[in-house]
């Protein structure tokens, strides 16, 4: 028809979700430490969280589920939980397995070994007076000295949320690697987005 305009509509960009977050790289770097693997099967992970919290009650509690639930896993009557569930179960098992072993790995990196961390992500950058460069996608591998892997994890000890942790990240990435410990780009502030990938190793 004559007089008539169309006006594509355009979609809204989906903004990209990382695959791992900082938190559990951070945590998969300390578990490599681990001198016993972690119990694979769900009867064997419930059992040991029962007994890490002494009670079925609190580990119902835990895993959002009911607290039949938690005893039939723990006596292998139900062996094959949905996959958000054993997610969950395998994640509070790798966050309480040998704490002490996790503890000496968490000593040496913030201490003396430090950390290596390879990161896919796009990187945008704010100068001193104002002036903003667009972001773009970079790949680095590098390695973090001890002060400033001890950024990390002592952030991830005190509970920082995933966004929290992606600011600490930027700024230990923007002294290291960016402004190369105050040698160059001084003022220059970076910003992470969009993680593709991130991994660490102690």
């Amino acid at each position: 028809m004559q007089g008539l305009s169309f006006v594509p509509v355009r979609r809204p960009t989906r903004r990209r979700v990382p695959s791992v977050t900082i938190d559990a790289a951070l945590h998969d770097a300390l578990t490599a430490a681990f001198t016993r693997p972690v119990p694979k099967s769900a009867g064997a992970q419930v059992r040991y969280l029962v007994k890490q919290y002494g009670g079925t009650r609190a580990v119902a509690a835990l895993l959002g589920v009911s607290q039949r639930t938690v005893e039939r896993y723990a006596k292998g009557q139900i062996k094959r939980p949905r996959a958000e569930l054993a997610a969950r179960m395998t994640a509070e098992v790798r966050h309480r397995w040998q704490p002490q072993v996790r503890a000496r790995a968490r000593k040496a990196a913030s201490t003396s070994e430090g950390l290596m961390i390879d990161v896919r992500a796009r990187f945008g950058f704010t100068a001193a007076p104002g002036s903003t460069d667009d972001a773009r996608l970079r790949h680095l591998t590098l390695a973090l000295p001890p002060h400033q892997a001890a950024r990390l994890l002592d952030a991830q000890a005190a509970g920082a949320t995933d966004r929290e942790l992606q600011r600490a990240t930027a700024d230990v990435l923007g002294e290291v690697y960016f402004r190369d410990g105050g040698q160059r780009a001084q003022g220059l502030d970076v910003e992470l987005s969009d993680i593709e990938r991130i991994a660490f190793e102690l």
